[in-house]
């Protein structure tokens, strides 16, 4: 490890994502009426996938289940209907509130003037660094942004997004906007600076399926995390980094750069020489927005890629485009504040991964690497259901069947990932047995 890593060993190791977000609600009392008679299977679908009580949504669910007009396909009609967004404020915004474990907490918005419900708007959510907060880095992105995009910046103190709790707030602003705004959820964009940029990395790594692209700026990233950057083989990379930078040294993005490389990932780097009075070559480069921002409007996020790579600690084990990593061996388990539990795994780097390919029509390969369950998500753009499917785990064929869509795997996984465009209908679970394992070369 460098010795200027230092200074990064207390930001780079562990983030969770918590299996949900939502606010609980009271139970309902038993024999409570749920609908009012002649309700109709549409306002049922939608309210249940808007839903933020689990109970209620579970009850909900249930009584779309009983419908006699609830099925794949008239459920797969209704949830990608046009949704209706009613007007909202626009222009600077710089305290909208937002809840996160149970509190509130603000964000800073920005909503151009034209702003329209009736068209989907790019997003971009921007993080701070150290000592500043999301309503201070308003100013510097209004007047470069134009009329097509929205922009959200949300603060947490000391600029701390390598926690459990940045994540959970970066993806609680994101729901947030996405709830209130017309946002296009193919060109959602994360960039930070700093403190902000190593937020990027991370969060832009074990969340890489909900973003365009992401731009991390002035930062790095201790080089245990090097093989998550795995997952943004479908998610493009744009760096800035000043060379006379001596908060944060060039030889971080760098390294990055050469890692990207050596995997595969799509990236693009921006080596400059500006300096700050009081900054020197660590700051936020005003002069590189319009080329960025012009990259932002070449980008469009990858909704179904035929192959995933995926790499995963014992925290982040949720869905990641079609595929999910369910039960492991022992791996690195990241804490809430990264290194003060650098055990063996973390600092040896161990991971559960996965490679799935849908190498021929119905067929699927899969290779793991201490994995002992996973769970495949599948639709018809990627299998033909009215045939049987073959998945082969690590060599081995581990399933040849029918696969039958369920209106409940349908409507679960779109209320889950709050993405009415690209709709799973079926879920096949596959266990790896303990004697194929497959270790990384």
């Amino acid at each position: 490890m460098k010795k200027f890593m230092v200074l990064l060993s207390g930001l780079v190791v562990g983030l969770v994502t918590l299996p949900g977000f939502a606010h609980s609600l009271p139970e309902m009392e038993k024999g409570e009426a749920l609908e009012p008679p002649g309700r109709s299977l549409s306002s049922l679908v939608k309210e249940y996938v808007e839903e933020d009580s689990p109970e209620r949504a579970n009850a909900l669910l249930a009584d779309i289940q009983q419908r006699p007009d609830a099925n794949v396909e008239s459920i797969s009609t209704i949830v990608q209907e046009p949704r209706r967004y009613e007007a909202q404020p626009v222009g600077p915004q710089p305290r909208r509130s937002v809840r996160v474990r149970g509190e509130n907490t603000e964000y800073a918005l920005y909503v151009p003037p034209s702003y329209s419900p009736e068209q989907p708007y790019a997003l971009i959510l921007c993080l701070h660094g150290a000592g500043f907060t999301g309503a201070a880095y308003l100013d510097r992105w209004m007047p470069r942004l134009g009329e097509k995009y929205i922009l959200a910046c949300p603060s947490v103190t000391m600029g701390s997004w390598w926690t459990r709790y940045g994540e959970i707030l970066v993806l609680e602003v994101l729901h947030d906007v996405q709830a209130h705004y017309h946002i296009d959820p193919d060109r959602i964009f994360l960039t930070g600076m700093s403190n902000g940029g190593i937020g990027t990395w991370i969060i832009g790594m074990h969340h890489a399926d909900r973003f365009a692209g992401i731009a991390p700026m002035a930062s790095g990233i201790d080089d245990v995390l090097f093989p998550f950057v795995e997952n943004l083989v479908h998610t493009p990379v744009y760096v800035i980094h000043g060379v006379e930078d001596q908060v944060m040294p060039v030889q971080l993005s760098r390294d990055l750069v050469k890692e990207m490389e050596r995997r595969g990932i799509p990236y693009q780097y921006q080596e400059h020489t500006w300096t700050h009075p009081q900054a020197g070559g660590h700051f936020f480069p005003r002069q590189a927005l319009p080329e960025l921002i012009a990259w932002f409007d070449g980008r469009q996020r990858e909704p179904l890629p035929q192959s995933i790579s995926l790499v995963r600690d014992a925290t982040h084990l949720t869905a990641f485009w079609w595929v999910r990593i369910d039960i492991t061996e022992q791996i690195a388990a990241f804490t809430e504040n990264l290194i003060d539990s650098r055990d063996e795994f973390i600092a040896g780097g161990v991971y559960a991964k996965l490679h799935a390919q849908v190498t021929a029509p119905n067929k699927i390969v899969v290779s793991t690497n201490r994995i002992r369950r996973f769970t495949l998500f599948l639709n018809q753009d990627l299998v033909d259901f009215s045939k049987p499917v073959i998945v082969e785990t690590n060599g081995d064929r581990s399933f040849t069947g029918m696969l039958e869509p369920g209106l409940d795997t349908l409507l679960q996984e779109v209320r889950h990932r709050s993405d009415t465009r690209t709709l799973f209908p079926v879920k096949l679970t596959i266990d790896v047995p303990s004697t194929h394992a497959v270790e990384e070369k």
